[in-house]
């Protein structure tokens, strides 16, 4: 029988639960100060051991390259018996909601000329203006006192700035000129006309794509025949005649998001119905006259263009910022 007493086993449990009951809510009240002060710590070290993969998650990844073609025939087109021409965005009497510019590039038309016909003397300011010649003689007179017959493979280009005058005009009595006319919004108003022309030749441009205009602030100080005529626009624009099978690849000219736009020249009036100059951009074929407005693409990158025609395909590649 155990040594104690009815009395001492009645009392024995009652002090343990006692005992108990004070330990605990000691316990209790300790662990809620130590909570208190290391709180911040707590918080502190959660945020140090959050997973990596949730911070990367909310960093967009760049979407992937989508390809949205402008067919030769969709564009604008006017046919005045002196001019016939194409127009890729709104322009003149052409008005498009769905296609006013691309980038800092606002004007992209495609201009045949009657011969001894022109554009008369005319003003301009605050745009980036350059003529592409394809064939055939242009004339181009301005304000600034320049005059020049321009011809094959020359690039004319005229910062209009505060202002500027100018004609171009076809003084050939038997053929038409057939070039490009291409605009571009600058990146400051106010600029000082300044004109230029520089010529880029077939032999240059055969399976090759040639930089035939640069932004001001990637070119720098690089000057010469080779060099590429600056503008003030984030904005490049290569020129390749690319025979059939042959490929040429385009390196995108600056970090980040990137605009591009493809223009396939037209060899006649119309885009052939079966054969004719092709490019293939993608799964992408553009035909003469069709261009393509490239998004969702991003440098460092590159992007591979092929002739994929039954004849040299002439075009030209702009590359921009958004």
């Amino acid at each position: 029988m155990p040594d104690t007493t009815p009395t001492e086993q009645q009392s024995t449990p009652s002090s343990t639960a006692f005992v108990f009951a004070r330990s605990f809510t000691v316990l209790i009240a300790a662990l809620a100060v130590a909570l208190a002060f290391f709180t911040p710590i707590r918080s502190s070290l959660s945020s140090l051991l959050a997973k990596p993969a949730l911070r990367s998650m909310s960093t967009a990844a760049s979407p992937a390259m989508k390809i949205t073609t402008r067919p030769w025939s969709a564009r604008g087109h006017h046919d005045y018996d002196w001019l016939y021409t194409f127009h890729t965005f709104a322009f003149g009497s052409y008005d498009d909601p769905h296609h006013e510019s691309w980038g800092p590039l606002r004007v992209i038309n495609e201009d045949r000329v009657k011969a001894g016909t022109g554009f008369g003397t005319h003003s301009h300011s605050e745009f980036l203006i350059f003529s592409y010649i394809v064939n055939g003689t242009l004339e181009h007179k301005d304000s600034m006192g320049n005059l020049e017959n321009l011809k094959r493979g020359e690039v004319q280009f005229t910062s209009a700035g505060t202002g500027i005058r100018h004609s171009e005009y076809n003084r050939n009595r038997d053929a038409e000129v057939h070039f490009l006319q291409i605009w571009a919004k600058p990146n400051k108003r106010g600029l000082a006309p300044h004109y230029e022309t520089k010529k880029f030749t077939d032999e240059q441009k055969t399976d090759n794509l040639v930089r035939i205009m640069e932004s001001t602030d990637r070119l720098g100080d690089r000057k010469g025949a080779d060099a590429p005529i600056g503008l003030q626009a984030d904005l490049s624009m290569e020129a390749s005649i690319l025979s059939p099978g042959k490929k040429v690849v385009h390196e995108v000219v600056a970090a980040g998001q990137r605009k591009l736009f493809l223009q396939l020249i037209m060899n006649g009036r119309a885009q052939p119905k079966e054969g004719g100059a092709k490019i293939k951009v993608g799964d992408t074929v553009l035909g003469e006259g069709d261009g393509a407005y490239v998004d969702g693409v991003a440098g460092p990158g590159k992007i591979e263009v092929e002739s994929v025609g039954d004849k040299p395909a002439e075009f030209l590649l702009f590359d921009m910022g958004p």
